[in-house]
Formats: C-alpha cells, sequence, structure tokens
C-alpha cells in the first residue's frame, strides 16, 4: 500500500476494544503455562502503533478511546456496586491508554493521554478544546475513562468524543468484518451490511453497538464505520477507503 495514498477521512475517533489488545486464547494458555497472565498483548500494540503512526504520516488526525474488556466490565461486579463496579471499569481503560502511549512513544508518535477523571499525575484531564489543539498540532489523543460516569459505555463515550472533537468518522474495529443481518457465528444465512442506519440497528436489535450509542450518533449525524480490527493494518486500509465493512449512516 503505498505511504502517499490520500486519506478519505481527516480527523478520526478511533474505538478500541480491551479484548483487541489481549493476548488472544493460544497466547493466553502458552503464557499460562509459563506462569505468567498479562493482560496486553505487546506485540498487539506495537502493532497498532505502527499502522497509527502510518495513518498520521498521510496527514490523519487520529482520537483513540479505549475499552477495557481485557480487564474489567461494570457487569462483572454482579453483586457489587454498578456505580463503583463502572468507576473500577474507567480505571481499566486508563491502563489500556497508558499501555498505548507507551507503545506510540516508542514507535516515535507524539501522543497524549486525556482521561474524563482527573488524575494529573498520569495524564491530561479531558478538556474538548485542548484534545483538539492536541489533534491540531499532530499529536495522537488518547482517552481513558470512558466519560467519567457509570452506566456509560465506551461505545456511547466514542460517539459523544466523536461530536465533540468534530471527528469525520467513528471507526469502530470488531472480531467480524462489519454489521450482519444476523450472528454469521449462529445463522449460516446471515449477510452483511455494506451500509446500514442506525434507526435500524435499534429495530432490529443488531447488536452492532450499544443502544444509547446509537440514538447518539443518529440524532447527531454521526457517520460510524464498522470493520475487522483483527489484522491491525486494516485501519490504515479504513481511513484510505480500502477495506470492507459496514458503513453506519443516520436517517
Amino acid at each position: 500500500m503505498s505511504e502517499t495514498a490520500t486519506p478519505k477521512f481527516k480527523r478520526v475517533l478511533l474505538k478500541l476494544s480491551g479484548e483487541a489488545l489481549a493476548p488472544n486464547e493460544t497466547k493466553r494458555r502458552e503464557l499460562a503455562a509459563k506462569g505468567e497472565y498479562p493482560i496486553l498483548d505487546y506485540d498487539m500494540l506495537d502493532r497498532v502503533a505502527k499502522v497509527v503512526k502510518k495513518c498520521t504520516e498521510i496527514g490523519t488526525q487520529i482520537c483513540i478511546i479505549v475499552g477495557a474488556g481485557n480487564i474489567w466490565r461494570g457487569r462483572q461486579g454482579t453483586n457489587m456496586d454498578r456505580t463503583r463496579a463502572d468507576h473500577m471499569g474507567m480505571l481499566a481503560t486508563t491502563i489500556n491508554a497508558l499501555g498505548l502511549q507507551d507503545f506510540f512513544e516508542q514507535n516515535g508518535i507524539d501522543t497524549r493521554v486525556l482521561t474524563a477523571v482527573e488524575m494529573k499525575q498520569y495524564a491530561e484531564p479531558y478538556i474538548r478544546n485542548r484534545a483538539v489543539s492536541h489533534l491540531e498540532k499532530g499529536r495522537v489523543v488518547i482517552l481513558g475513562g470512558g466519560l467519567g460516569i457509570p452506566f456509560i459505555s465506551t461505545d456511547t463515550a466514542a460517539a459523544v468524543r466523536a461530536a465533540e472533537i468534530g471527528a469525520d468518522v467513528i471507526l469502530m474495529g470488531k472480531n467480524i468484518d462489519g454489521i450482519y443481518t444476523a450472528d454469521p457465528k449462529k445463522d449460516p444465512d446471515a449477510t452483511r451490511y455494506k451500509e446500514v442506519s442506525y434507526k435500524e440497528i435499534l429495530a432490529k436489535d443488531l447488536k452492532a453497538m450499544d443502544s444509547t450509542a446509537a440514538s447518539f450518533g443518529n440524532e447527531n449525524h454521526i457517520k460510524t464505520f464498522v470493520f475487522e480490527l483483527k489484522e491491525p493494518e486494516n485501519i490504515y486500509k479504513a481511513i484510505i477507503g480500502d477495506v470492507e465493512g459496514t458503513i453506519v449512516i443516520d436517517e
């Protein structure tokens, strides 16, 4: 792929799941046999960093919001107060954000971590104008802490932050290559949408994203592109419009 390719999007909000940054099942078993239980796949972080650098070199501004499914999900705290369990999840997203920052800096990417909950010793507080300023200066911005409030998923946080910073698109990497009419693992007749509306996602309960995120995206005219993240190079291909996936539009 040519390094001089023209980006389809100037400013993107990239949503990375925590699971995408974790060792896969085979690697987990291999490491567990050695008594090692890492929450992050360092090779994956390095590969993501190299691809993100490639994207910035063709002029795309990148803001990343990261989940924490590799560490903790609020709903795991079955017998816990939901607010406290979600606070734990927000802290976990910050761990992932700092991990990404380290590998980005190792690859020569000027990076800033901004958190929705103030953690001055670790990161800058999220301020919309500050995030935009960093992007305009060519820095990659990584957001931790979701929106800083419980009961809100990182899908919804991604939609809100994308609207705030004026992103052209939310790039949502998944473990499958787009949104299907049904779960393709369960239904062999399921077909992938090339384009689908937020309203259809909600009406058909397609589980492609959090329903609050879908409603917000529709009301605020935010475009989302869902693609497969198994190969990090797909981030670059999504930005230049050269990868299969599903575009989600408002109605």
